[in-house]
């Protein structure tokens, strides 16, 4: 039998009273109401629901649900989000509301900084980099070392100190109802800590200045960059709720080209790697991005860890790795995946299984254009597993694991070494996700 449903599950969180005064300044418990005649919900602690995905498992993820007032904020501004954040060490429960949009390129005056404003003084120039390294000059045989890669790197540490975010445990970072709250240009990093969850934000242009040339990249190099717009790094029980991730404004298409190859600037949307655990990732909408979500770093990564639960998240204009899964144990279930070619962005991918990553993908629903090829809906390398059911395409039942393997020399694996139980909100039938994924994910939905 089904779990209950996440709204249900919101439901039973409810309660009956608000201060209408607190409605309107936002400050206090924070309580919002979800309709006019309906009770209210506090947005701002609430907790994960019971077998709401892998978070849910042992403590569950609750957050800064036990706040203080001392340790609850409203923030606006970068130095305002630095400031409530803390410091790692502080793992006081704690609540941290975001009010509209934080430019992680601002200093402490309010003004926009630029990349010339991260190199200034370090000697970095690109056009200088690039005479450097060139390929025709230095070759591929290895990474660039000398004057200016230094440089760059030194440029790139000014801009990681303003952009990076440093989330401590139990805290709940959310977004303020209807004052489109998000980040622009920054990172939350969740590192080597346990109970987080981020939930109602709007992540977007999360853009790394300095890109370095890597030669021995593939067959004819490529361009990295840092910075995804939330990154777990050794994270344990996070809860990844209602967020919207896009490059916009600036899309890959707009990228230059240096040694033949893209000048990327962005790096993932949601990345969980290093060994982080117990991660529930429901109702966020994923656009316009390519390298999406990586779950394990390498190959190597972190066996017995790795456990995440994607429900209910619409990905559209997503290249791949949505997700590209290494090791671990991943519930892919209820998502909507519409792979049509969306700001330039055309899919290569939806979900790639590799370094005996066990993988269940059930009931979920892929929107492929005239001309697409269900083969290439997956990927692997060949030790990788997916098992699962009620998959549809176009609102047909298809066995994606079959189209794929028919097409493919490296076979995706169809058994796993495991059994999903924290399944709340699962719905078997597919049929209905592009509607109601339609209005029901993203930032700007709770209320």
């Amino acid at each position: 039998m089904a779990a209950p449903s996440h709204r249900r599950s919101l439901r039973r969180r409810r309660f009956t009273a608000v201060s209408a005064a607190v409605l309107a300044a936002g400050t206090g418990a924070g309580v919002f109401v979800l309709h006019a005649h309906a009770a209210a919900v506090d947005l701002y602690h609430q907790t994960l629901p019971a077998k709401d995905g892998w978070a849910a498992s042992g403590t569950g993820t609750t957050g800064g649900a036990k706040a203080d007032s001392a340790h609850t904020f409203t923030v606006g501004t970068r130095a305002e989000l630095v400031k409530a954040l803390g410091s790692a060490s502080d793992t006081a429960p704690r609540i941290v509301r975001i009010r509209g949009t934080i430019d992680a390129n601002t200093d402490g005056s309010g003004r926009r900084l630029t990349c010339s404003d991260y190199a200034a003084g370090t000697g970095y120039s690109l056009a200088a980099y690039l005479r450097a390294y060139d390929p025709a000059t230095y070759g591929r045989s290895k990474l660039p070392s000398g004057t200016q890669e230094s440089a760059r790197a030194a440029a790139q540490n000014r801009q990681a100190e303003q952009v990076e975010f440093k989330v401590p445990a139990n805290t709940t970072v959310v977004g303020v109802p209807g004052t489109n709250a998000g980040i622009t240009g920054g990172m939350l990093q969740i590192q080597n800590v346990d109970n987080v969850i981020v939930r109602n934000l709007a992540f977007s242009a999360t853009e790394d200045c300095f890109p370095q040339w890597d030669p021995t990249d593939g067959s004819a190099g490529n361009w990295n960059s840092d910075y995804d717009s939330v990154t777990l790094r050794g994270a344990t029980h996070v809860w990844a709720d209602h967020n919207t991730f896009t490059d916009a404004p600036h899309f890959d298409r707009a990228n230059p080209k240096h040694f033949g190859r893209e000048y990327q600037i962005h790096d993932g949307a949601l990345d969980i790697t290093k060994g982080s655990d117990l991660v529930t990732v429901e109702r966020n909408r994923f656009t316009d991005h390519d390298k999406t979500m990586l779950i394990g770093s390498s190959d190597t990564d972190s066996t017995g860890r790795l456990r995440v639960s994607i429900h209910h998240n619409v990905w559209k204009g997503i290249v791949q790795r949505a997700p590209l899964t290494r090791l671990g144990q991943v519930h892919i279930y209820d998502n909507w995946y519409d792979t049509t070619t969306v700001d330039g962005y055309a899919p290569q991918y939806s979900i790639d299984s590799r370094a005996r990553a066990q993988v269940v993908a059930e009931a979920n629903y892929w929107t492929v254009p005239s001309g697409g090829k269900v083969a290439k809906l997956l990927s692997g390398d060949g030790t990788g597993s997916v098992a699962g059911s009620g998959n549809l395409v176009n609102g047909t039942a298809t066995d994606l694991v079959a189209a794929y393997n028919a097409a493919s020399s490296k076979k995706i694996r169809t058994a796993v070494n495991w059994t999903p139980t924290l399944t709340a909100g699962l719905e078997p039938a597919a049929k209905n996700l592009p509607t109601s994924l339609a209005t029901t994910t993203g930032a700007g939905v709770l209320q």
